[in-house]
């Protein structure tokens, strides 16, 4: 017969949690969790239908492939992006009205306070942030001061702008989530991409620093490493990057999309830290 009986205990003051030395590890190796109730199971994911989304750099690539998944799921969501041809034309085919698009630079904090009095006015509120807005860089022994500067200032900066001024709007709301498009660049650390990884790896100091920082806030933080897909910010020509799809050495920018709205859809007690994607064979990792 076992002896297992009902715990309402707090977790840490269970026994089975004590040191593997202790004599709580020796009379029950695991901690005794509860079976999950069936009924519970519609609370591990939650809509995003009706939640107001600020998405920068929506216009190509990734960020265009998330305005269109969010808007499909019923999402609210203003973009900014710095060309106003390609945001047009992902505001057309996300069926979005163009005050749902902004033309800013991540980089310029007037542009920004521009961009959050248009959330504030056309949402009522914020409660998601995707940070999204970046740019490549060549190697910074290739680079002058000033593009080197100005990659700096889009990629790490502007992400840690848009998060400073998204918490007041999340306080209001009584939390929310940021969700910060990294790179695998940031753990490579490839030949030629000194600058990039520079800025992702701030990235991901920085988000992983804030959410322990902002957890009382009930402000949830995901970082997303994508690995090669299939953008604007390649090198290669389209059907060079639409062959190293069909050979498993690239992404398409929708994978990264799911990827998104996967984080976005858990429950709230869940806090996707970390997520990492990659092609099936990601060159150079």
């Amino acid at each position: 017969m076992s002896d297992v009986r009902p715990c309402c205990k707090p977790v840490s003051a269970c026994a089975g949690l004590r040191d593997a030395t202790g004599a709580g590890a020796r009379a029950r190796r695991w901690p005794i969790m509860p079976e999950p109730a069936p009924a519970l199971a519609p609370s591990l994911t939650q809509s995003l239908t009706g939640k107001r989304v600020l998405l920068t750099g929506g216009s190509t690539g990734i960020g265009r492939a998330i305005l269109l998944d969010l808007v499909r799921q019923g999402a609210r969501v203003v973009t900014f992006a710095r060309h106003p041809e390609p945001l047009h034309e992902a505001l057309r085919l996300a069926q979005l009205p163009p005050e749902a698009g902004l033309i800013a630079d991540a980089s310029d904090s007037a542009d920004l306070d521009r961009v959050f009095r248009a959330v504030d006015d056309q949402l009522g509120g914020l409660d998601v942030l995707v940070a999204n807005a970046a740019l490549g860089s060549e190697a910074l022994a290739d680079t002058q001061e000033q593009e080197w500067r100005y990659v700096v200032e889009t990629n790490l900066l502007g992400y840690m702008a848009c998060a400073h001024a998204a918490l007041p709007r999340f306080a209001s709301a009584g939390g929310g989530h940021i969700v910060m498009i990294s790179s695998i660049s940031a753990e490579n650390l490839s030949p030629g991409e000194s600058v990039y990884a520079a800025t992702k790896a701030g990235i991901n100091a920085f988000g992983l620093a804030a959410r322990k920082e902002w957890a009382e806030r009930n402000v949830r933080i995901t970082l997303i490493e994508p690995g090669s897909v299939g953008s604007d910010m390649q090198e290669c020509t389209p059907e060079q990057q639409r062959q190293a799809i069909a050979a498993g050495e690239m992404l398409y920018a929708e994978d990264i999309a799911a990827g998104v709205s996967w984080a976005l859809t858990r429950a709230g007690r869940c806090d996707v830290a970390m997520l990492r994607m990659e092609p099936l064979r990601q060159k150079g990792g």
